[in-house]
């Protein structure tokens, strides 16, 4: 079966306080979105990438890059999981629908090679999926909303859900399906998957597989990104 990766990059990133989407500023000579891009045409075991851009998307076509893989573009949408829906309909006339779809944040610039094969190795054979994570390290704490503590979270077992997040084409599009159509808002692939009564496998990544949500971010993954290059 083959790999293919879904980006979704329709987001206008309002926490960056920028002007520009995030996907598109720029670090380490490239932009971001390029950088993302940069891991999976780079990888051996991904046949080609499905990118989901805004209807109003001015700058896609200025950093477009070159690869000997396709290359697709799909309509992005309002939410994350509408662009990942929408990237699966379109990858679904190019693609088997067993193939494994990695999706990926394209505000995720600094995934590992290495953590891209363990993920690929480790969930080719499970029979539904799985996804990088890391697991919690500090204190967990519940607040009220108004930044008052209401209790204290026991971290034992708790991970912080990554990207890419590999499923098979025809399960996870069913299962965002469903979730559209119940109204229920899935933040992830995983989340509809479990919406769908499946059960992801988690495997451990690297904390520096940082998605970039505020300006701080991006000198740390511009950090990221020369360790990666070295």
């Amino acid at each position: 079966m083959s790999h293919w990766a879904v980006i979704p990059a329709a987001g206008v990133g309002s926490r960056m306080g920028s002007d520009i989407p995030k996907q598109y500023l720029q670090i380490a000579g490239k932009t971001v979105l390029e950088h993302t891009l940069d891991r999976f045409i780079q990888h051996p075991f991904i046949t080609g990438i499905v990118v989901a851009i805004s209807e109003n998307d001015s700058y896609w076509e200025q950093i477009r890059p070159t690869s000997e893989k396709p290359l697709i573009t799909a309509k992005g949408g309002r939410e994350r999981c509408d662009s990942v829906l929408s990237a699966l309909r379109t990858l679904g006339r190019h693609a088997d629908p067993e193939d494994w779809v990695l999706v990926h944040d394209a505000a995720r610039p600094c995934l590992r090679a290495d953590d891209l094969n363990r993920l690929i190795n480790t969930v080719s054979d499970h029979p539904v999926g799985g996804l990088l994570a890391v697991p919690v390290r500090d204190t967990m704490k519940r607040s009220d909303g108004n930044h008052t503590i209401v209790k204290t979270v026991d971290r034992q077992n708790l991970w912080h859900a990554l990207t890419p997040q590999m499923f098979r084409l025809a399960g996870l599009s069913a299962a965002l399906e469903q979730a559209q159509i119940s109204g229920h808002m899935v933040t992830d692939e995983a989340q509809a998957m479990e919406w769908a009564n499946q059960h992801p496998l988690l495997v451990e990544g690297h904390i520096d597989n940082i998605k970039i949500t505020h300006p701080q971010d991006l000198e740390l993954a511009e950090h990221y990104l020369k360790r990666l290059c070295v």
